[in-house]
Order: structure tokens, then sequence, then C-alpha cells
């Protein structure tokens, strides 16, 4: 088969004179026509009918009396058909298989609609496909994964299947190895996952991803900010520096700092490097937790250097607070918690007991139940409900009675604990 002339390109049934077809179609006074003519094609839709151009300029009226070789009809709006297009290319010999062929040949190759809709569904969910695979090795992040909402931020992360496809398998690949024990400097872990110290900075869609990838795991609340980041990132061991996760504590010993403050009986902020280089120990078989610090305080105004061992969360566990109590476990030290009887303070539970057990201290429905029958004018219980896998009815009891008693409620109930 002897090659194209010069200046075509080969079509189904002949050959696309491509320099007179740029001439003739491919003015810029036409690119209107040829857009319309592809949007058609795409669609799956006949070039038949008229295309219409309301306000056309003089040049495009120009333009298209030189393609029909008869000028347009008069009026506000500039009409011609798509048969009588199709017709003069064929005649013309430009485009021997009409309107259609000239319009890849200027624009390139048509991907219908539908067609193009499939492929990028597909492509999609090819690149969800590294964190689904990831679910099923950590079961805890499953809903995460096939959550709309997490389909939703890789799209909007993302932008294109390609780019999400290489977001979800780095992610994916940051959240098999975490949490972090023991706890890690985060650039450290990021080099050393991932090749680049600043790889999980902020602001990255790496690091937004990642961060909603550890709430699922490590039940982590929702929120923002840096102080928030710095502690979600140290909910799964990852540290953005040493100093800044800390822990409350009360007659824990093991050092001469910790030992003169317990013989004061005064209360101790120790540092998650602190608790890195020496690791304190307590002075009886059993540590008591709770969620407020104004419990620690009063139990160290109440009973000084004679209360038990007391550990306080601040709210959720900070990385300190989890080394802290994973030392005192391994060292074979039980664990009693009591927080507040709401939603909230059922979370901060559940994170706790995913990395520590534990068991309730005044922390049961039967203690709750007492608790609201006993007080008055407590606040309405808000917020998503939690489950109380230590005592089931504790949740129960909470939608029932749809109140919400802070730990503060049972201080007098757990300074006699601790008398």
């Amino acid at each position: 088969m002897s090659a194209p002339p010069q200046g075509q390109v080969p079509g189904p049934d002949g050959g696309i004179d491509l320099d007179r077809l740029r001439r003739l179609l491919g003015a810029p006074d036409l690119a209107w026509l040829v857009e319309r003519a592809r949007r058609r094609l795409e669609r799956e839709q006949p070039l038949t009918g008229a295309v219409s151009l309301t306000a056309p300029t003089e040049a495009q009226r120009v333009a298209v009396e030189r393609l029909l070789g008869r000028a347009p009809r008069p009026g506000r709006s500039l009409i011609l058909r798509l048969d009588a297009v199709d017709d003069v290319l064929r005649r013309s010999g430009i485009s021997p298989d009409g309107l259609a062929a000239a319009v890849e040949a200027l624009t390139g190759p048509v991907v219908p609609l539908r067609r193009a809709r499939q492929n990028e569904s597909q492509a999609w969910q090819e690149a969800y496909r590294p964190l689904q695979t990831l679910a099923r090795d950590r079961p805890r992040l499953a809903d995460w994964t096939t959550g709309p909402r997490t389909e939703g931020l890789v799209r909007r992360l993302a932008r294109t299947p390609e780019a999400a496809g290489r977001l979800s398998a780095e992610t994916a690949k940051v959240l098999a190895e975490l949490p972090a024990e023991p706890a890690v400097s985060l650039p450290a872990f990021a080099a050393r996952v991932l090749g680049s110290a600043h790889a999980l900075d902020d602001g990255t869609p790496l690091a937004t991803l990642t961060l909603s990838g550890i709430r699922a795991l490590t039940g982590f609340p929702d929120g923002n900010g840096a102080a928030w980041r710095r502690d979600a990132w140290a909910s799964a061991g990852l540290l953005r520096d040493e100093l800044s996760s800390t822990v409350l504590t009360l007659n824990l010993r093991g050092t001469p700092a910790l030992d003169w403050m317990a013989e004061t009986g005064e209360p101790c902020v120790l540092t998650l490097r602190q608790l890195t280089h020496q690791r304190p120990r307590a002075t009886s078989p059993v540590v008591r937790i709770c969620e407020n610090p104004a419990i620690l305080a009063a139990a160290a105004d109440t009973h000084g250097a004679g209360c038990p061992p007391l550990v306080c969360l601040q709210g959720q566990p900070s990385a300190a607070a989890l080394a802290l109590l994973r030392h005192l476990h391994g060292d074979g030290t039980s664990l009693l918690y009591h927080g507040d009887f709401d939603w909230g303070g059922l979370r901060i539970a559940n994170v706790l007991m995913s990395h520590v057990p534990w068991r309730p201290w005044r922390f049961t429905a039967t203690d709750y139940r007492a608790l609201a029958a006993g007080a008055a004018q407590l606040p309405p219980l808000t917020g998503t409900p939690a489950a109380s896998p230590w005592d089931p009815a504790l949740a129960q009891a909470l939608s029932e009675l749809g109140v919400r008693v802070e730990e503060e409620v049972a201080l007098a109930d757990l300074l006699a604990d601790l008398a």
C-alpha cells in the first residue's frame, strides 16, 4: 500500500488533506463549530441538524462563508447545518470520511463520554485499592477505607486517579506501621518509611489523609489546629517533639525528683523525654487513672503524700500518658480508670483500652445511674454515641437517661477510695 501524500493522514476509507483542513475548518473563527461537533461525538449523537452561535463576529461570519461557499443568513445568530459541513468536506476531498473524521484529525481521537466515565470510574477504584488491601490486614480501618468521606477526601486531595493511587499507596504504607511502639520522632519515622523526613509535614496531602486514618485507627477525636495535629500524631506514637507531650501524676516514684515530689504529696508533670530515659514505678500494685486535673488536685489536697498513685489523662491520652501506663502495666501494675460519664468520656476510655488493659473505677452503669439520681440539673447529653465494652449497660444507660455526669460529681466517692 502506498503512503498517503504529503500533508495527509490516513482515514478509514481514504486520506485527509490536513493542510487544507486546517486552513478551512481549523481556523480560530471556526473553533466553536469544531467544539460543538466534538461534543456531539463524545455524546454519541449524530452530526446532523443545525448548530448556532449567538452574536457572532464579522470574522466568524466570513469563516462560515468561506467554508460553505455562500454567505450565511443574516440575523443576530449564526446558524449552519452540520450536514452541509459534512457534505463540503466529502465533496472537496479534504476529508473523504466527512466531518467526524475531520474533527478527530484536528482535535485528536474522540472517546465517548460513557466509556470515558467507565474508564475514569475504574481508574478511581484502582486508586483506592492500596487502602482496601490495608483494611484486610487492619480490620479497625475497614470502615474508614470504604467510607464515602475517605473517598471524597482522597478525590479532593489528589484530583486525578493517578495522583490518588500514589497518595493511597503511601498512606497505606504509613498506616501499616502504626501505632509506633515505642513512640518515635515523626520526622525520623517519615524518613525511614517514606524516604523523606518532610513527607508528613503539615499541609501535605499525605499528612492530611494519614491523620484521617489515624483517627480511625486510634479513636482520636476530630479537630483542627496545630495542637490537635500534634496530639493526633502522638496518639499513634509519632512525636513532633519529646517535650510537648506530658502526663500529670501524683505519688509515683523511681527518680530523685519523683521521690521528693511523692514525699511532699505534690503533683508532678512528666514529659515523654523523661519517661523515655527513666521509668517511674508505683508504690502499690494498683494505679488509678482519672480524666480531669481537678480530681488529681483534690486528691493531693486531701491525702497528700498518703494518696495512692494517681495518673491524670487530661482528656485524650497523650503519648507520654500511654508510655507511662505501658511501663506500669509491664511492671505488673493493675490499672483502674474513671472518666466523665458522656460520649466523649467513653471514647477516651476506648482509646485507652486499645493501648493498655484497665478495669473500671466507679465507671459502670450502676455508678452512672446512682450519680444521675442523686444530682440536680445535670447538663443534657450531646454528641455521637459511643460503645462501652467494659460494661455494655453503661452506653445503654447514657442513651436512656440522656444526661451528662462530669467526673467532678463523683469526687467525694473517688476521694474516699483513695483514703
